[in-house]
């Protein structure tokens, strides 16, 4: 008898313990990508860095700069923007957002067949002007590329006391490529304070 009751006892806990458990529906939560509000004192908002994004935008459009091209519009290419923080940064995102309102702006254009490495964004593009060329057909004239745009994103901090300043700077140059110079540089700043108990910016 015992041994039956023993039996049937571990058979219910058998049982239990590789019972199927039961099913959860993950749960997604739609996020306002224009809020504000971060998670830690490391995270920026996308709006923020949107933002940060037009101020220089703007502040490229409003000088003089890209007026003094010869045969208008101005051509640009992308070289390297650097990410020299500790935070997680879509740089795609960023340097498409700036590529796209130049191009609307209609002063500037950015190349595609001209990259960073040799390597081109649209390689298909690259690829069917250096074919036509190849076979004597209709001449592609490519071409090349004015000015160049660079940056970096760089991440400081200064500790008073319980509470800690932190600063990410967004920094952007435009090179001049006959003269090597460059002839345009801003920056924008984004600073945030964080302390124990909590964060303010």
């Amino acid at each position: 008898m015992k041994t039956r009751l023993i039996l049937s006892m571990l058979v219910g806990a058998t049982a239990l313990v590789f019972a199927p458990l039961p099913a959860r529906a993950d749960t997604v939560r739609q996020v306002d990508p224009k809020q504000k509000k971060v998670v830690n004192a490391t995270q920026i908002s996308p709006s923020e860095w949107s933002e940060a994004a037009e101020k220089l935008i703007s502040n490229l459009l409003s000088s003089d700069v890209l007026a003094r091209i010869e045969n208008p519009p101005a051509i640009m290419a992308i070289s390297r923007v650097r990410n020299d923080t500790t935070m997680q940064i879509d740089i795609d995102s960023l340097t498409k957002k700036i590529r796209v309102a130049l191009n609307q702006s209609g002063k500037i254009l950015t190349t595609t067949t001209v990259g960073l490495g040799g390597k081109a964004e649209d390689p298909l593009a690259k690829e069917a002007a250096e074919y036509a060329q190849f076979m004597g057909g209709e001449k592609q004239e490519t071409r090349m590329p004015d000015f160049t745009l660079s940056g970096k994103i760089q991440e400081s901090r200064v500790k008073q006391g319980r509470e800690t300043l932190i600063t990410y700077t967004f920094q952007l140059s435009l090179t001049d490529v006959r003269s090597g110079l460059a002839i345009w540089e801003a920056e924008e700043a984004i600073a945030k304070t964080s302390r124990k108990g909590g964060i303010s910016w």
